[in-house]
């Protein structure tokens, strides 16, 4: 016992160690001008201004990267996509970032790890191991869930957008005018930031296709890919953008009708076992004590 106190103890005051020098690090690393021959120095630069870790543990992160990179290859592709989706820092890439919640799930598990050092032993070392497994499946699943759920905002509020855009292309408006005007309506809106991003790349020198199939290749969906592809067409064959932007967002509407029903369904069958749960407490309530007063002979008495 007073050896496994020692080993926690010692566990603790490295971790504490390291996380000073870490800092002191990485406060001259931001203080740090960026070197204007480095590959994507301009790249790390902003991932250190947005992320902590990156910036106490550059190192550890571009080392993970590496190793990381040859052995989630097949996941890599479906984290990019998560990570466009929920707006994160568009520095990362999948690999980085899966480094980097690498090492916030080993420091999440310290503590955890020092009480089952003390609590069981050796076998604590595993039960920390499983640990800081499960903390990197939870940052993970909580990345695909803020993807999901800002992609369900974009999709609820997408037939407004264009229906802002059309009404005043109708008025005599431009494209990108009209599209300059509902991206300041809709800037604190996911929809309205990534038709922002499409703005800013038109304003750059980008022709409208190639804008709009960054969009399509960023979010990765079927209606906006499907939107993407109609405007698209509709500038190739001459058709009046304002008459496609209207129908699509007619299209949206509908499918966005049928998602709500779709998930309407679904609910009174997922309500059908709590409900009969609560159907089956309810009459044992009410039949417990004629039951008991049965069993105990009471009731042939009365």
């Amino acid at each position: 016992m007073i050896s496994l106190n020692w080993i926690s103890s010692g566990l603790l005051g490295l971790a504490v160690a390291v996380l000073i020098i870490t800092v002191r690090r990485g406060l001259q690393r931001e203080a740090a001008p960026v070197d204007p021959d480095r590959f994507d120095s301009v790249r790390w630069a902003d991932l250190r201004r947005a992320s902590l870790l990156v910036r106490f543990f550059e190192p550890l992160v571009v080392w993970l990267a590496g190793l990381f990179r040859r052995m989630f290859a097949d996941e890599l592709p479906s984290i990019q996509r998560d990570l466009s989706v929920s707006g994160a820092v568009r520095a990362w890439k999948p690999e980085e970032w899966l480094a980097s919640r690498a090492i916030a799930a080993v420091l999440w598990a310290i503590p955890g790890t020092i009480c089952f050092l003390k609590a069981f032993g050796g076998a604590g070392l595993v039960m920390a191991g499983v640990l800081v497994v499960l903390v990197g499946v939870g940052l993970r699943r909580r990345l695909h869930n803020e993807a999901h759920r800002r992609m369900w905002r974009i999709k609820t509020r997408l037939p407004y957008f264009l229906d802002l855009v059309n009404l005043l292309m109708e008025a005599g408006a431009t494209f990108l005018n009209a599209l300059r005007e509902a991206v300041k309506e809709f800037q604190e809106q996911p929809v309205g930031q990534e038709f922002g991003r499409v703005l800013s790349e038109l304003s750059l020198g980008r022709n409208r296709s190639a804008a709009l199939e960054s969009l399509r290749d960023r979010l990765q969906d079927d209606e906006i890919t499907s939107l993407v592809g109609s405007i698209i067409q509709g500038e190739e064959y001459g058709s009046p953008l304002a008459h496609v932007l209207r129908s699509q967002a007619d299209v949206l509407r509908i499918k966005r009708t049928q998602r709500a029903e779709t998930l309407a369904g679904e609910a009174g069958v997922q309500m059908l076992f709590p409900s009969m749960l609560v159907m089956m407490a309810t009459v044992l309530v009410i039949l417990a004590p004629f039951a008991l007063e049965f069993f105990d002979g009471g009731f042939f008495d009365q």
